[in-house]
This record gives C-alpha cells, sequence and structure tokens, in this order.
C-alpha cells in the first residue's frame, strides 16, 4: 500500500460554537453528582441517574452536559466497562434530541476508544464511521482514536489507512497520528511506508515532539536502518531515558549486541538516568556476552536506586547470573525478592538446568509445587533439557508423563524434542524413534536433527543417512545438518561421502559455520575464530605462555585426540588444527590477561569437541584457575581436572 495522498496539506482547525462552549461550562446539581458518580467508579448509579433524567417529565428538566457524559464514559474506559458504555450510545442513538452529542469529536472518540479497548473492533469502527458522516469537519482526534482502537488490538494495516485516509480528507497530522502510524510501520516491518511517513512530517514543519521522535528512532532500529535511525538520533533536540532506550534495544533485538552495550556505555557517560527498562535490556546483554563485570556493575546501580525494583528486572537479573555461571548469586537475588512470579521460578530452575545442577533445578520445581506456583510448559522444557544434558533418561521419561498426567500441560514440539534427544543421547535410538512415530503433531526439523546428532555419537550410518534427507527437505539451507553428516561420514571413514557432502554443500552455496568464542576483559569483548588469530598466535607472549602450558599439561598426561578432525590430513596437519580451535586461543588470551587466580568466563558459539574439553580439564588443572564455557548446548564448569558435565554432554 503506497500513501499517494502523503503530500496533501490543510490549514483548517477545529473550534468549539457558541453554544458547545456554554453548554460544556454550564454546571448543575445533576452534571455535579454524575461527575461524582463517574469518578467515584459507581458506574450503576451513573447510569440510572442519567437515564433517569432522560425520562423526565418536567417542562424544562436538567440535562447532562458534553462534559458530564465524557466524564461517565473515561470512567467506563478505565474499567472497560463495555455494558455501561454500549446503553449509553444505543440511548443516546435512540432520542432524536440527543443525537447530536454523536458529532461530538470528544464523546465520539471516547466510544471509539471504549469500544475497541473492550476487543470490539467492528462497534468502534461503526461509531467512527458514523460520527465522520455526521460531522462538518472532522479533527484529528477522532482518526487518531480509531488508529489507536486498531493498534491495540494488532490490526496495524487498518492503522495505515485510517492515516492515509485523514491525509486525504485534508486533514494535518500531528504527533499524535504521526506516532501510531509509525508504530505500524514498525510493527510490520514495513519501510516504505514508515519512511514516506517520517517525508510527511518533515512537510508539516512542526517540530515533532520527544514521543514522535522515540517512534521514528524505533522503527528505524526495528527495520535494521541502523545509518537512518542514527541520524534521527543525532538531530533529536533531548533526549530523554525512553530515547537511549530504543536505540539500545533496536541494536540488542537485531542481534547487535556490542553495538548495544556500547551504546549503553555512551548513555551512562551522557548521564540522562536510567528506568527499569534500560537495566532489564542492558542485563540481557550481558547475559548473551557473559559480560559478568558489567551485569555486577548494574547490580550495583540497581542496588544504589531509592525505588524498589520492579520483578521483570530483578527476573533478568537472575538470568544474567545463571548465563554467567554464578548460581549462587541467582540464587541470592530469587531469595531476596519480596515478590516472585512464575518467570523467576523458571529463571531459577533454568539456570540451574543449564549449569549442569539438574537435582537442584528439582528441588526448586518441588518448592514451587509446594507453595501453589503452577508450572507452565517452559518450567518443563526447562527440567527435561537439564535430564537430557545430564544423561537420566529415566527421570526425564517420569517427569514427561507427570506434566500430562498430574500437571494437565499438553506436550508441545519443544517438549517432544527435549524427551527425542534424551532417549538418544543415551543410545535408545529406536525409543527415540517410537516418540517421534506416535507425536500428535508433524516432527520438526529439531528433532529430527536431535536424532542426527545421537546417530553420530553411536554409529548410526545408514538411519542418519534417512534422517539426513529429510532434513534437506525441511531446512535445505542450513549448513548444520550437511556438517553433522560428513561428520558421521567421517568417523566411519568414509572420505568418499565426506567429499560428496561437501560438494552439495559448495554447490549450493552453502557456508560452514565457523567456530567463535569471545570473553569480556577490561570492559572490553574479545573474539576469536576457530584456525584464525594469526596476529595473537604469532606474539612473543602467546608463544612463551602456549609452550609453557602445553609442557605442563603433557606432564599432567594430556595427549592430542586428532580423532576430533574430521578431515583426510596427515597427524601433523590434525594436531595443528586441533591446537588453533578458538576456546583455546580465548582461554590463552585470558591467561595472559586476566588477573591470576580469577575465573575465566567463555562463551563459544557452536559445541564444544571432545579434545578441546580434555584440553580445559588439564588447563584448569596445571593453572589452578577455575574456567566456565558455555557452548550451544550447556556450561561446563572446569575446575581442578574435572568438568561439572562429568564428561556428558
Amino acid at each position: 500500500m503506497a500513501f499517494s495522498c502523503l503530500s496533501f496539506s490543510t490549514n483548517l482547525t477545529v473550534t468549539p460554537t457558541p453554544h458547545s462552549r456554554r453548554q460544556s461550562h454550564k454546571q448543575t446539581p445533576l452534571n455535579s453528582t454524575l461527575k461524582s458518580l463517574s469518578n467515584s467508579g459507581k458506574l450503576d448509579e451513573a447510569l440510572h441517574l442519567l437515564l433517569e433524567s432522560h425520562q423526565s417529565k418536567s417542562p424544562l428538566p436538567p440535562q447532562p452536559n458534553v462534559e458530564s457524559y465524557a466524564t461517565l464514559l473515561h470512567a467506563c474506559i478505565s474499567r472497560k466497562s463495555l455494558h455501561h458504555g454500549r446503553t449509553i450510545y444505543h440511548h443516546l442513538l435512540q432520542l432524536e434530541d440527543k443525537k447530536h452529542l454523536l458529532k461530538n469529536p470528544t464523546l465520539n472518540s471516547k466510544f471509539i476508544t471504549l469500544f475497541s479497548a473492550c476487543g470490539q473492533l467492528e462497534e468502534a469502527r461503526r461509531a467512527f464511521r458514523h460520527g465522520i458522516e455526521e460531522m462538518d469537519c472532522v479533527p484529528e482526534s477522532v482518526y487518531v482514536a480509531m488508529a489507536i482502537g486498531f493498534s491495540k488490538n494488532g490490526n496495524f494495516r487498518e492503522v495505515l489507512l485510517i492515516f492515509c485516509e485523514m491525509l486525504s480528507r485534508g486533514v494535518n497530522p500531528g504527533n499524535f497520528a504521526f506516532s501510531v502510524a509509525l508504530k505500524a510501520c514498525s510493527s510490520m516491518l514495513d519501510f516504505g511506508n514508515g519512511k514516506a511517513i517520517h517525508a510527511q512530517m518533515i512537510k508539516a514543519g512542526e517540530e515533532p515532539d520527544q514521543v514522535v521522535y522515540n517512534a521514528l528512532l524505533k522503527f528505524y532500529t526495528e527495520c535494521r536502518s541502523f545509518d537512518e535511525a542514527s541520524k534521527v538520533f543525532d538531530v533529536m533536540p533531548d533526549r530523554n531515558v525512553a530515547t537511549w532506550n530504543a536505540l539500545v534495544a533496536g541494536f540488542v533485538k537485531n542481534d547487535q549486541v556490542l553495538e548495544g552495550l556500547e551504546t549503553f556505555r555512551k548513555m551512562q557517560r551522557a548521564k540522562v538516568g536510567f528506568s527499569w527498562v534500560s537495566f532489564t535490556t542492558v542485563l540481557a546483554v550481558c547475559a548473551r556476552l557473559t559480560a559478568l563485570y558489567i551485569g555486577k556493575e548494574v547490580h550495583g546501580q540497581i542496588v544504589k536506586s531509592s525505588v524498589c525494583p520492579d520483578v521483570p528486572v530483578l527476573n533478568s537479573l537472575m538470568d544474567m547470573y545463571a548465563k554467567c555461571g554464578l548460581m549462587e548469586y541467582c540464587k541470592k537475588v530469587f531469595d531476596r525478592m519480596i515478590f516472585k512470579d512464575l518467570t523467576s521460578w523458571n529463571t531459577l530452575i533454568n539456570g540451574y538446568a543449564i549449569n549442569g545442577r539438574v537435582v537442584e533445578a528439582m528441588e526448586v520445581f518441588e518448592q514451587m509445587i509446594e507453595v501453589d506456583v503452577k508450572p507452565d510448559g517452559v518450567t518443563f522444557v526447562s527440567l527435561l533439557s537439564g535430564f537430557s544434558h545430564a544423561g537420566m533418561a529415566n527421570e526425564g521419561q517420569f517427569l514427561f508423563k507427570r506434566m500430562t498426567s498430574y500437571f494437565g500441560i499438553d506436550p508441545n514440539l519443544e517438549h517432544y524434542a527435549c524427551l527425542v534427544d534424551m532417549l538418544g543421547r543415551a543410545g535408545r535410538i529406536e525409543e527415540a524413534l517410537e516418540v517421534v512415530k506416535k507425536m500428535p503433531m508433524k516432527p520438526s526439523g529439531s528433532i529430527w536433527g536431535s536424532l542426527l546428532n545421537s546417530c553420530r555419537s553411536h554409529g548410526y550410518v545408514p538411519l542418519a543417512e534417512v534422517i539426513a534427507e529429510l532434513l534437506f527437505e525441511i531446512e535445505p539451507t542450513n549448513p548444520g545438518n550437511y556438517v553433522m553428516l560428513s561428520n558421521i561420514y567421517a568417523n566411519a571413514g568414509m572420505w568418499e561421502k565426506v567429499k560428496s557432502v561437501r560438494e552439495v554443500m559448495d554447490r549450493k552455496r552453502i557456508k560452514k559455520e565457523a567456530g567463535c568464542s569471545w570473553v569480556l576483559i577490561r570492559d572490553r569483548v574479545h573474539s576469536f575464530v576457530a584456525g584464525g588469530g594469526f596476529e595473537f598466535r604469532n606474539s612473543d607472549e602467546y608463544r612463551i605462555t602456549w609452550d609453557e602450558l602445553m609442557k605442563e599439561m603433557e606432564k599432567d598426561g594430556y595427549r592430542p585426540d586428532t580423532g576430533v578432525v574430521l578431515h583426510n590430513i596427515d597427524e601433523e596437519m590434525k594436531v595443528e588444527w586441533v591446537c588453533g580451535h578458538s576456546e583455546r586461543l580465548a582461554t590463552v588470551f585470558s591467561l595472559i590477561h586476566s588477573g591470576s587466580g580469577l575465573p575465566i568466563r567463555i562463551t563459544k558459539n557452536i559445541r564444544v569437541c571432545a579434545d578441546c574439553h580434555t584440553w580445559m580439564k588439564h588447563a584448569s588443572k596445571v593453572r589452578d584457575r577455575k574456567i566456565i564455557l558455555r557452548d550451544t548446548n550447556r556450561f561446563h564448569h572446569f575446575e581442578n581436572g574435572k568438568c561439572s558435565c562429568n564428561d556428558f554432554w
């Protein structure tokens, strides 16, 4: 839909008539009583008095004025009382001497707002159409009321149609109209019409207010147009907390977490203050980057605040600590929360589960039941996933059945994916296949992918080929499926088949995701790619540290397992390759640049290989350092030569 009418302009203004001005200021005992009842929320009494005044047989009965109707309708909107509002609307329609009130823009807007707030969009639309047909001059407020109604009910295309109609009728849009139209474009990622609305704002000549600027900024960030967002941000006369929040959230939502973190730092330097939304957003960034020290800094600002933090920000704080591997801190935050919602419990349970502490996750689950907090599907996904990664298939199966029989929760695809993964990891692949066959819904790519991974772990080549073909149809461009099949062939020594899979990937231009790890040191994120980091690897500090470390580890019994290098190359080259894995580079960098004795926290974008897992255990022992590695599957806490996963992941 294009706005061919976006260049229309008008100088029309709406002013009240002398009659309406006199009427709105005319106060009688009836009007005073109506307002008092409405403001007190006594809608039944107010409506009864209103209807009674209409039925009075006295020659000149006192009549409610527009202000009284508006106050009563406002009370109906606040309480979402459709019955009272509908009664008033129908009553005015039936009385000839009252029909003119429906042409009043204020009352018409109130009726539209009430009906749409109660989800009755068709009634709101009828009130809107009746109003604009009867009015001599329709002000912007009526169009905005209808547009907001559509927006709050998720009908964003209708919002733009209303905006377009307003322009075509020669009504100049103001800040309210611009903000609601921009919100619609953001929600639909409608870049073309959003740009057109921006152009209309410039033509209007009136300086947009802060709300419009924030809506425009959010629109550009939602559409991933960060150059335009930066231009808007730079020309804004004022930037409040909401402005900065919109920019940070835009970066984070579009996976530009480093830019989001840097923007938050600029926000701190600008000294504009913070809201709970600011903290919730940046804590999510810290959780993704394992940026513990920045997360702790935010925690300090929350503690210093004179206002009690809301539940969502404390939930985000818990999640940050859990995803940085600090469950003790996560539990402390939980224990000190005055109010806890279901998300609070789920965050704690998930934290224990992803950190390999599934027994404690179950203890929290039982406590949750004892205090009458009802679990939901998310609760069980966390627990089932925890059982899967802990190799506790029997316990997981029992919980799966309990979820349905005792708690009445129907399993969805995620629950079935956990069950299939759990059985597959335990080598019970036939049982996993039976679950897939009996599922009430079509298996997703993640379920077949889980089975393919189980085939890799247990060497089921023929079954892997069948599953891979299914996956190539469901997810034709997912590189992980091709790489997994290639690895299965490589483990079996079927090098011609490996070559065949890689040729298919080349032909389809499918690229394997490179292994990448990152660490945060001194407020800066350092990234490492497998086989990369040549400048660092050629430095004297790296060579000295690496050589010393390897001597200590070999003395401790470490020997490279070149079987993890699934390429048909000689042993010397395999050793070179495995030594260049990204998590090893990140570890050596951290040993050089972080304080002695401090835990090393590394995040990796793919699963850690078996040899790197062994290497990390030895490194933690010989250097007496705790190493926390977070890969796509779970957390690995390496300490004194052991891992929290007990070598099952």
